[in-house]
């Protein structure tokens, strides 16, 4: 399933269409988001390197972590850092984001440590200016991309810190603006779902196309109520459920699930056993009735005399056509225009007589509409 969100990222937008978008939400209970968006940032970035994806280079807005944070992360991964400024540009929002340190060294340019993170990494010290936040990020963009069609993908690790310096409304400006440019490949970002009301992160899912959530898996009640210190949060809180929901183009709606678990070398991400479907499906209610039959149920039913089979009993099975009596009479070749009546009628019996009002009209036809069902 996580596979499928890194694809859909991969693959961009149609021409005409928004860019695909991805929100990544976790909380208290199971805060390993992060995880999440490194392990779709690590995808995303070996298809691009690679050549398989639609954008050429990745710009990152680094909010919860430094750009070091991030060079080490590549290099755990195997990625050749040296050539990474050719596809990756971080905008340093982590540093400096109000400018307070460079008033305090005298408007003196605070530079990184490491040449290699100065190489790909450019500061921001207004992080409340949207305006000029959008226009870094497209800058940086089409410094790797060039002139043409090509595109880049943009990823925002924290929402959360963004809406602590500007508004709901400005901050959805930016990622709607960033997905309506013909620029930008796709987009995704993490937001901390339990420190915003519910109409934010609604924003949120109404401009994404996928939405995955990082949830815990159900503790038991005997340690629901327990301390954070029990054996089953350090056994247990590396482990959750990661629900998408995905809008497809059009318009259904897929949601799917599966499990992950955080390790030492990142997040692994597994299908739900067979195990785990049987005890989902004890959860489901309980029904008065059963969809499924036993075999002699089914001997049973297969004994049922239904109305409409005439047996006969001994006799030669006559089934009725809606036409003619069951027992014929010697008669039937007689027209029913006759005037003279039979000694042997039924007293009572009459006919009907019908006479066309004119020659226009159609005769009647003497096929059954019901003749080809087969009962």
């Amino acid at each position: 399933m996580a596979d499928s969100i890194c694809r859909a990222l991969r693959d961009g937008a149609l021409e005409g269409e928004l860019a695909p978008a991805l929100t990544l939400k976790d909380s208290i209970n199971s805060p390993f988001g992060f995880h999440a968006f490194a392990h779709v940032l690590m995808q995303l970035s070996s298809n691009i390197l690679a050549g398989k994806s639609q954008s050429r280079g990745l710009v990152l807005l680094a909010f919860s972590r430094s750009p070091a944070y991030y060079l080490e992360l590549l290099k755990k991964s195997g990625v050749n850092v040296g050539s990474s400024e050719k596809w990756i540009q971080i905008l340093d929002c982590y540093t400096d984001p109000l400018g307070w340190k460079e008033r305090f060294t005298g408007g003196e340019k605070i530079s990184n440590v490491h040449q290699e993170v100065s190489n790909l990494s450019h500061l921001c010290t207004n992080v409340r200016d949207m305006d000029n936040l959008f226009s870094s990020i497209i800058t940086l963009g089409k410094g790797f991309v060039g002139e043409g069609t090509v595109r880049f993908c943009v990823a925002v690790d924290s929402v959360t810190d963004m809406l602590r310096h500007s508004s709901t409304s400005a901050v959805a400006g930016l990622l709607s603006n960033l997905r309506s440019n013909d620029k930008v490949s796709s987009t995704f970002w993490l937001v901390h779902e339990d420190l915003h009301e519910e109409k934010v992160i609604a924003a949120l899912e109404y401009m994404s196309s996928m939405v995955a959530t990082v949830e815990p898996l159900t503790p038991s009640p005997y340690v629901r109520e327990s301390s954070l210190n029990t054996p089953y949060l350090e056994h247990s809180s590396t482990k959750g459920r990661f629900h998408v929901r995905i809008k497809r183009r059009n318009g259904r709606v897929r949601v799917i699930c599966e499990n992950f678990k955080v390790e030492q070398s990142g997040i692994k991400f597994t299908s739900i056993s067979s195990e785990d479907a049987v005890v989902n499906q004890g959860l489901v209610p309980k029904v008065q009735f059963n969809l499924q039959l036993s075999e002699k149920e089914q001997i049973d039913r297969a004994r049922v005399v239904l109305p409409f089979e005439h047996q006969g009993n001994g006799k030669p099975i006559q089934i009725y056509d809606g036409r003619r009596s069951l027992t014929e009479s010697k008669d039937d070749d007689k027209p029913l225009s006759t005037n003279e009546k039979s000694k042997d009628e039924e007293p009572g019996k009459g006919e009907i007589i019908y006479f066309r009002d004119s020659e226009d009209e159609m005769p009647d036809s003497d096929e059954d509409p019901d003749d080809d069902l087969d009962i």
